[in-house]
């Protein structure tokens, strides 16, 4: 595995794979790597010929400083998981002076409206700070194809519209979500989870799932009155929304037009940490 810090020498080795015809794939993360993020690794390298991965903890897409000055900084960790994939990798760990130069500030985007919904009414500012250093580094890399999980479907279709509204040309993989043995979703926030909280959060993925055989059957006022209902239950989890939208304008619906598709969509509290999951409902 190659290790850049400057864009430049990172620019030189993919123009030169490039020169061969290779196919780059790209995988952007903010470090604290998990088994999600390798998963996404091992998928770039089943269809791209190099992959490169980002690992930048990215000051714009916070609206809370403290949350950014507690985001896990695991750099040596996350470099030896990579390296035990045994994958030729190109890894970009650029501080913000290198990937913003002197101004590190969002841009502003507009999504069409979707990033107005579900977390975009919780975390002012975030999806410009996504679009932002997602652009900045598309930029810099320009992949062929880019992979995301799509625990975080919200964003995947954040970086679709830029990626569509901005030209940038690069195909945009969203990839299933990878779960622990429980259900719950992997995310670098589990780890803040006590061994009880931990085995409690997995109650978020078997609503979902019971949301999905519900759909149908019941309209999604009455599924979302029964959500509410199953977390007001549960003394360990707390929840902040429970949503069936749309999967492309990420609108709720209270109909289940089988036109579209559709997707349920949660966000609760375990104790002090944050959990969210999505599941697709007929598609």
């Amino acid at each position: 595995m190659q290790i850049f810090r400057e864009k430049a020498l990172l620019q030189r080795e993919i123009s030169r794979l490039k020169l061969n015809k290779n196919t780059i794939g790209f995988v952007p993360t903010m470090g604290a790597l998990h088994q999600g993020h390798l998963s996404l690794v091992r998928q770039a390298a089943e269809v791209c010929d190099a992959v490169v991965v980002s690992i930048f903890i990215n000051p714009t897409q916070f609206d809370n400083l403290k949350d950014l000055e507690n985001y896990p900084r695991t750099l040596d960790s996350d470099i030896a998981l990579l390296e035990d994939l045994h994958l030729d990798l190109l890894l970009f760990t650029p501080n913000a002076a290198e990937l913003y130069g002197e101004e590190i500030q969002a841009m502003h985007f507009d999504f069409g409206g979707i990033e107005h919904e579900m977390e975009g009414k919780y975390r002012t500012g975030h999806f410009n700070g996504v679009g932002t250093v997602v652009k900045r580094l598309f930029e810099i890399v320009v992949p062929n194809k880019a992979f995301f999980g799509e625990k975080d479907f919200q964003q995947l279709q954040i970086i679709r519209k830029l990626n569509e509204k901005e030209n940038l040309g690069v195909d945009v993989i969203g990839c299933p979500i990878d779960r622990e043995d429980t259900g719950l979703a992997r995310s670098s926030r589990n780890d803040r989870l006590s061994a009880n909280l931990r085995k409690e959060a997995a109650f978020i993925y078997q609503i979902l799932l019971k949301v999905k055989e519900k759909f149908g059957i019941e309209n999604a006022d009455e599924i979302k009155l029964w959500v509410e209902n199953e977390f007001e239950n549960h003394a360990e989890l707390n929840l902040e929304y429970f949503e069936i939208a749309d999967s492309k304008t990420l609108r709720s619906e209270n109909n289940n037009d089988q036109k579209s598709t559709f997707r349920a969509f949660i966000a609760a509290y375990a104790g002090d940490v944050r959990l969210i999951d999505n599941i697709a409902l007929n598609y």
